[in-house]
């Protein structure tokens, strides 16, 4: 399997003046691991999907190129058209056709290729096998749930045999239940394909739950590229870090040249150097700590911090703190709080 390989990509769609905009995507340099599964994750407008876009050959790059094993399919002076670049994408819309049963639109990119007979008929069967859609072969898109029809799109790319799989938030609308459900199916799809796997979303749950590698992007640069434990454990800077894990960043006076993970001892005097109202003392800069809720604990030993909120999130309930500087963090509780009250954690 050939590996594909973004070289400083750039796009910029122009304008000028006061219209004149940042680069969609700026200098975006990546090696995908063969046959990984790679999520590309950030907000709504920081260039995940036009990197997925000119991958696919729907976009031309202002700079830098995209290569495939040995093949340029793209750079800024030519393109590849879609079609010959044996990949296939997932749209978040299934662009299904309404007039075709669930085994013609899955074994239509094969008709376009001349394949037919027994052969078709395999690859289709076995494509709607793996999605567990065997019984639904003869049926309309319109008669299917969101679930099935995201699944008869996932069967057509199967059925393709393509090197590389795109996939644009295919399941942003899917309800929590269905997602949970179609994760496995993406799993096994990838299992089973051998492909390439390009997954754009902007959910942190779905990138850390089905990827090998996690990139994060923001405004149009890629700010981290690594595996979704490694990610999580040492996120760099303040973007990366407010995405995965859904931790609060706070601003803390702290020795220079420490160690990255910090102890209570050192965490607790330097919160505690801090009381509302005062101005940092130290003169020094401050340091940028990452929270996350499962790492803040009732503490009878701890340092005071107010209750700001308190929300019933299931089986839990998902509470936000004020630091005695004002500052806030999460943390999760198994009972309820009152708003106000003073907690002692650590």
């Amino acid at each position: 399997m050939a590996q594909l390989i973004l070289n400083h990509l750039t796009k910029d769609f122009g304008g000028k003046g006061a219209d004149r905009v940042r680069p969609a995507v700026s200098d975006v340099s990546l090696a995908l691991r063969k046959q990984g599964f790679l999520a590309l994750l950030g907000p709504s407008g920081c260039g995940k999907t036009t990197v997925l876009r000119m991958i696919a050959g729907f976009e031309q790059p202002t700079d830098g190129s995209i290569e495939l094993g040995e093949r340029r399919l793209s750079d800024a002076t030519r393109v590849l058209p879609p079609e010959k670049r044996n990949m296939a994408m997932v749209f978040q819309s299934y662009a299904l056709w309404p007039h075709m049963t669930v085994a013609e639109n899955v074994g239509y990119p094969l008709k376009v290729r001349g394949i037919s007979g027994e052969a078709w008929r395999k690859r289709v069967g076995d494509a709607l096998s793996l999605v567990k859609l065997t019984d639904f072969a003869d049926r309309r898109p319109a008669v299917l749930s969101g679930g099935q029809r995201q699944r008869v799109a996932l069967a057509r790319c199967l059925a393709t045999e393509p090197d590389v799989v795109l996939l644009d938030e295919p399941l942003a609308n899917l309800d929590q239940h269905l997602r949970k459900s179609m994760e496995e199916t993406f799993r096994a799809f990838h299992e089973r394909s051998g492909a390439t796997m390009i997954y754009v979303t902007h959910d942190q749950a779905e990138a850390m739950a089905l990827a090998t590698d996690v990139a994060v992007m923001s405004e149009g640069k890629l700010l981290q590229v690594a595996p979704p434990a490694e990610i999580y454990a040492r996120p760099e800077g303040r973007v990366v870090g407010g995405l995965i894990g859904r931790g609060a960043i706070v601003r803390l006076n702290l020795p220079e040249g420490g160690a990255r993970a910090l102890d209570w001892p050192l965490l607790g005097a330097a919160l505690g150097e801090m009381p509302a109202g005062e101005e940092h003392a130290g003169g020094g800069p401050l340091s940028d700590v990452l929270v996350r809720p499962e790492q803040v604990h009732r503490d009878s030993e701890g340092i005071p911090m107010r209750v700001l909120s308190s929300v019933f999130a299931g089986e839990r309930f998902a509470l936000t703190l004020a630091l005695p500087d004002g500052q806030s963090v999460k943390a999760y509780s198994s009972v309820p709080l009152c708003e106000g009250a003073r907690v002692p954690s650590s």
